[in-house]
């Protein structure tokens, strides 16, 4: 079955190329003919190196012989955009299936290429001849930014009967697998361990950057607190605008980049991993032949356990460390929520106040003109025909001629009276129409600026009050004789 799938995974692959190298370190019992060898690798070489041939250790004394080994085919750094790319693969099949197969490496690693997250896979292989292998996976590779993929791996094998690890690493240039080759060196004491090579690996993907991305993540929602419910007063961050408002815009991006950065690396993946190695480190150390267990391995074993123990804490510490800050932003959330309820009830009432202004202005227009109506059709024609007739233009006494000569000067006289009244009119409409302005503007800084801007000061205070009252309790609590600690002397 295992032969089967490993052959069609290796059939759909898509093949790039990557600079190789290798890695050779040997133990012996006197320590003076310790090997490290390191150096490229041509395609001509790949297959001497796995059959070991012009790769073999130096000739030895007959009181010396080889305690513990390690042989790796390195790819570090690789540059290929698609080197971590799922299903692809930085090499030939050929050269792969006999790397493989030379390296005894297991073959089921060729179906972690999709694997997300960090990823740890440990299995016993016994072979035909009966030599026990342990198999190891470890990578991260699921991380692709401008373009280019991002991640490490390793590919273990480690013979039991032997301790000879065999394997295959790759990572780019963002990942710190060469800062684990270069700490490997140094550990050639510790070659008889199977966990050794994934140890130092988890040592420094464990970094100290994970503990500061939670430490600036807290100060970051600090800000974010005084800025909205604590102290409005220092503001480095820009949360406020010029007239001292909160920028709810501004606010919702720090919030959600605040809980995304409490969110990089995961705990749960890491303990899990810790777990698992923890799981393989037993069962090493149960499968090892008795010849095999010196005192070197033993102790090497309980520096495996502890420092195991030592990042289990580490990431519970900061397991429990994000959850508090994930709950005090959703608390913060909360609170910029209900800051906006009240901008958005403040938007509503003012669109309210403008619709009712509105219509109070049409009804007063409508007024104006059914007023102006009624006066025209009332006295306007009567005023007109009698205004005409009572003129001395027209003298009904006289029979010969009825209209005067004269008559022009009645228009020459009514058109420019005519259009002062109708000036005097606008000017008084536009007298009524400013009053009616400043009375809507007395109204809306009445409604807004006397409730609305009142009853956020009023939320934001109270929730100023309720921290001040939360921490008075708390240091009084801490404070109160009952919860100090005890001292006993002797």
């Amino acid at each position: 079955m295992d032969n089967h799938a490993f052959e069609n995974c290796l059939a759909n692959f898509k093949t790039i190329t990557e600079s190789t190298s290798y890695l050779e370190i040997f133990s012996y019992s006197d320590s003076s003919f310790n090997y490290v060898s390191e150096g490229g690798l041509s395609p001509e070489q790949f297959d001497n190196f796995l059959q070991q041939i012009n790769f073999s250790p130096v000739a030895l004394p007959q009181n010396v012989h080889l305690l513990a080994g390690m042989r790796l085919i390195l790819q570090v750094p690789a540059t290929n955009p698609e080197t971590f790319a799922p299903s692809y693969m930085s090499m030939s099949h050929d050269n792969y299936r006999a790397m493989i197969k030379a390296l005894h490496l297991p073959r089921m690693a060729i179906e972690t290429s999709t694997a997300v997250g960090l990823y740890f896979w440990y299995a016993l292989d016994i072979e035909d001849d009966g030599t026990p292998y342990l198999h190891m996976v470890f990578r991260k590779s699921d991380v692709r930014k401008k373009g280019h993929t991002r991640g490490w791996e390793l590919i273990l094998s480690h013979n039991l009967k032997t301790s000879m690890t065999t394997g295959f690493a790759k990572g780019t240039g963002s990942s710190n697998l060469s800062d684990t080759i270069q700490h490997l060196k140094a550990c050639t004491a510790e070659l008889g361990h199977a966990m050794l090579l994934p140890l130092v690996q988890l040592h420094h993907t464990s970094s100290a950057a994970a503990d500061l991305k939670q430490r600036d993540a807290r100060d970051w929602l600090r800000l974010i607190e005084h800025a909205i419910s604590i102290d409005r007063v220092d503001d480095p961050e820009g949360h406020q605008t010029s007239d001292g408002n909160l920028d709810l815009d501004i606010m919702r991006h720090d919030l959600m980049e605040c809980q995304a950065q409490t969110l990089w690396n995961r705990p749960a993946l890491y303990l899990v991993v810790i777990d698992s190695m923890e799981e393989a480190a037993q069962l090493f150390m149960k499968m090892l032949p008795d010849e095999r267990k010196c005192a070197t391995v033993e102790k090497f074993q309980g520096t495996v356990i502890s420092r195991l123990m030592l990042h289990r804490k580490r990431w519970n510490g900061i397991e429990v460390y994000s959850n508090t800050t994930r709950q005090r932003i959703e608390i913060q959330r909360s609170v910029l929520y209900n800051i906006m309820s009240i901008r958005e009830s403040k938007l509503n009432l003012q669109m309210a106040g403008e619709q009712k202004r509105l219509a109070q202005s049409s009804e007063r227009e409508a007024t104006a003109m059914k007023g102006i109506a009624l006066l025209g059709a009332v006295f306007l024609p009567g005023t007109f025909l009698a205004s005409i007739f009572s003129t001395t233009f027209f003298d009904f006494r006289d029979a010969a001629s009825v209209v005067s000569s004269n008559f022009w000067l009645y228009w020459v006289s009514t058109i420019p009276f005519t259009a002062l009244v109708v000036a005097l009119y606008f000017e008084w409409q536009k007298r009524r129409e400013r009053k009616y302005a400043k009375q809507d503007a007395d109204e809306r800084r009445r409604d807004l600026e006397d409730t609305l801007e009142k009853k956020e000061a009023r939320i934001l205070a109270a929730s100023r009050r309720r921290n001040e009252t939360l921490e008075s309790y708390q240091r009084l609590r801490f404070e109160s004789p009952q919860n100090k600690p005890e001292v006993f002397t002797t």
